[in-house]
């Protein structure tokens, strides 16, 4: 693998071993991934910010590696404390990317995805075109991910619901063009296949307790056994006719629903969509990072 290459998986590591953390956003930097991508792409942006974009999407919540488990893993609404704790994560981030080669493809999307047109956002109190566009894009992303997911303790709201909320929001907590573009494709059905995802192709599974909150890796086999990430319960996987299925096991192991994981054949999936990019008439960012 060249170089670049390397240290472009080394980000793609870097923030899935953060998610493995929070039992409760499996597949979450994928999906927003994949809505920055596609809200970027219906901007006619050029191919290599659009791929650059969708990276800072998939690295944007890096730095909730210093936000403790009691506080990420909280069902319930977390206090005064702990919401200042969670709101450091920006910040925390953009420090984890300094001296990396690669930091300044991302480093807009991980330190402003919080900002708000409005300027009551975090870390730096930005207002309307101040704040990056890729931070713009993965702030709206990130909000409509959130209010369609499940978690344990509720029920990933109808897209409907969540795409009325961001037009409701539109020119105080999101960008008024950015984000009427994203509800237009929210709309339209464009988002449809990545909705209730993890990866392509790979819808989320439901624990019996907990929810739809289980994300498959692409690579499990079939047979492999599958721990709810939240209450540990396991679960049989099966494929069948290229469906997916989990059935209980019986057995718990919080050692291994709770043990970071970063999924080889996704960001081998990833990678190679980006290398597949570079036979488009059009130069992608991986043109730029790889000549």
């Amino acid at each position: 693998m060249q170089p670049s290459r390397e240290l472009l998986k080394t980000l793609y590591t870097m923030a899935m071993l953060v998610e493995a953390r929070d039992a409760y956003t499996g597949g979450h930097l994928w999906r927003v991934s994949r809505y920055s991508y596609l809200l970027a792409e219906d901007l006619q942006l050029p191919r290599p910010e659009v791929e650059r974009i969708a990276l800072g999407g998939f690295l944007h919540d890096l730095g909730k590696i210093g936000v403790p488990d009691a506080v990420l893993n909280k069902p319930d609404k977390l206090s005064d404390e702990e919401y200042a704790v969670i709101k450091t994560h920006p910040r925390v981030g953009a420090e984890l990317l300094q001296g990396h080669p690669l930091a300044e493809l991302v480093i807009d999307a991980v330190l402003s995805h919080h900002e708000t047109p409005d300027g009551t956002g975090y870390p730096q109190r930005l207002a309307g075109k101040a704040i990056p566009l890729a931070a713009r894009i993965v702030g709206i992303t990130d909000a409509f991910d959130a209010m369609t997911s499940s978690r344990p303790y509720r029920k990933g709201m109808p897209a409907e619901q969540a795409l009325a909320i961001l037009q409701d929001r539109l020119g105080s907590q999101f960008d008024q063009e950015l984000g009427s573009r994203f509800v237009q494709l929210g709309r339209s059905g464009r988002l449809d296949h990545v909705l209730g995802h993890s990866e392509p192709g790979v819808p989320m599974q439901s624990c019996a307790a907990c929810g739809p909150i289980i994300a498959v890796p692409g690579s499990a086999a079939d047979g492999d056994e599958i721990f709810c990430p939240s209450c540990a319960g396991g679960y049989r996987l099966r494929r069948a006719g290229g469906q997916l299925s989990l059935t209980p096991t019986g057995r718990s192991d919080p050692v291994k629903a709770k043990q970071p994981h970063a999924d080889s054949g996704l960001i081998d999936h990833l990678l190679q969509d980006s290398r597949q990019l570079r036979g488009r008439s059009k130069p992608g960012l991986l043109d730029l990072l790889f000549g």
